[in-house]
């Protein structure tokens, strides 16, 4: 009669067999960089513009919960209602929320990009005559006198005016007046602005 062989001590090959279900769950510290993860994104979804905002499909929990952590001022009370943001992001769509968020950025770098090319337009003009031709040279639809008569006022209010000193009427009205022909988005309505501001003074 053949013996059964001995189990070999020390050694058990189905060590680990029972736990490959544990393998795929996440651990304690994974599970903390999620939350700390989609808390992080919480904060973006919550520095959208609210027309940004409320273009983005969200569970109106989350909606809610956000728009009531806009209104917390406490640093405590901030710090709890985004913790409870960042447990309902669970539910949302995670893709679509960086998504938006990416969008938002992208947007804001462009409008970064070109409210800095109209402020050195605006601060050439002032200080060179030359950048007045070639401002009409780019943008020939100008219309020159009023442009002139802007910078002439810009360039007798920056006379004398200190470095620390805020800026005076004339630049911000020189500033709306190139707006919409740099492609500033929403300067349809500066445009406007713009025209009626000489009248002002």
């Amino acid at each position: 009669m053949a013996r059964k062989a001995a189990p070999h001590r020390g050694i058990d090959v189905h060590y680990g067999d029972s736990d490959d279900g544990d393998d795929s769950r996440p651990s304690k510290t994974q599970l903390k960089e999620q939350s700390h993860a989609l808390q992080k994104l919480g904060l973006e979804v919550s520095e959208l513009s609210a027309e940004r905002l409320a273009a983005t499909p969200i569970p109106e929990a989350l909606r809610d919960a956000i728009l009531e952590f806009r209104r917390t001022k406490s640093h405590e009370g901030r710090r709890r209602q985004l913790q409870y943001v960042g447990k309902l992001m669970r539910n949302a769509d995670e893709a679509l929320l960086r998504e938006a968020v990416a969008s938002a950025k992208l947007g804001s770098a462009k409008d970064t990009l070109v409210l800095h090319d109209t402020e050195r337009w605006r601060n050439d003009l002032i200080a060179d005559d030359e950048a007045l031709t070639h401002w009409m040279a780019a943008h020939p639809d100008t219309d020159r006198q009023q442009l002139r008569s802007l910078v002439r006022q810009a360039r007798k209010d920056a006379a004398g005016l200190a470095p620390e000193a805020r800026q005076p009427r004339s630049f911000r009205d020189l500033f709306q007046f190139l707006k919409p022909f740099l492609g500033v988005p929403g300067a349809a309505g500066d445009d406007a602005q713009a025209d009626e501001a000489p009248d002002d003074e």
